[in-house]
């Protein structure tokens, strides 16, 4: 009887200027809208690299990015300063990135000593130690070009954003534990390989860099400046190459009955360099 009697105090001192409606209306406008905060949440909690990913049908109703956003994102993944010193939302870890950066630099370093020659110490000794940047050229692009391939094969290897992007999209319960196992052993092997090979590499580059840098001695600084030179191609490469992929990409999704998922599929491969 009490309950009843506070029930009818509350509802007598509603505010008169208050909507009377029904309770049961209000319930469902807030269910019809649930779904569509449900979506939003979802894509809102898609980082970069997972949006990058997508395949295109996903894409079609997902990615609402304009070019620049696009082409920032490529950015934050792709170059390397960026993508290892400021802080994006991503699922690598952060001393694996550092010392990707590091060994990244190592290589260039050693691509840069292998193409210093017997005829390049000539043509120096011939041009009386003067630095020709159009002479060295050749020999630089070619050395940024093998060695962004093989940090391109390492980085992709020790990563874990790719193996944690598809745990995290599994919805099953069962298949997500089972899924959790295998890719946590499937990251320790990762790990493990990556500093092996990278322990592997720094000696050998340390012994090749070393016996070249005693037997030429004079030639230490033209190695060391090609080096910061194929360097810094590097740096500015993400800048150029990026792009290209985001024309193919907004061309592909602008127009939904027309299906333009090869377009879309060169797109994701142009990204991938």
């Amino acid at each position: 009887m009490q309950l009843k009697n506070n029930k009818v105090n509350i509802n007598s001192e509603r505010d008169p200027n208050r909507s009377t409606i029904p309770l049961r209306k209000v319930s469902d406008k807030s269910i019809k809208l649930n779904p569509k905060i449900k979506k939003i949440k979802g894509i809102n909690s898609f980082n970069d690299f997972e949006l990058n990913s997508l395949n295109y049908k996903d894409a079609l109703e997902i990615d609402k990015r304009t070019y620049l956003e696009y082409y920032i994102s490529l950015l934050k993944t792709k170059h390397p300063i960026i993508f290892t010193f400021c802080p994006i939302k991503d699922y690598n870890t952060l001393t694996i990135k550092i010392c990707l950066f590091f060994l990244s630099f190592s290589i260039y370093y050693f691509f840069n000593t292998i193409f210093f020659t017997y005829n390049t110490i000539h043509k120096v000794y011939e041009d009386k130690g003067s630095y020709s940047i159009s002479y060295f050229m050749p020999s630089i692009i070619c050395s940024f070009i093998f060695s962004y391939i093989i940090n391109k094969f390492i980085k992709y290897l020790s990563l874990s954003e790719r193996n944690l992007a598809e745990l995290k999209n599994e919805k099953m319960n069962k298949i997500l534990f089972d899924k959790q196992a295998k890719v946590q052993r499937c990251l320790i092997v990762k790990y493990i390989c990556y500093f092996i090979i990278s322990f592997i590499f720094l000696v050998f580059f340390w012994y090749y860099l070393s016996s070249f840098c005693a037997v030429y001695q004079n030639s230490q600084v033209y190695v060391i400046k090609n080096t910061f030179i194929s360097f810094i191609i590097g740096l500015i490469y993400p800048f150029f190459i990026n792009l290209i992929p985001g024309i193919f990409r907004l061309y592909s999704l602008k127009n939904r009955k027309a299906k333009k998922e090869f377009v879309y599929k060169i797109s994701k491969f142009l990204q991938f360099l």
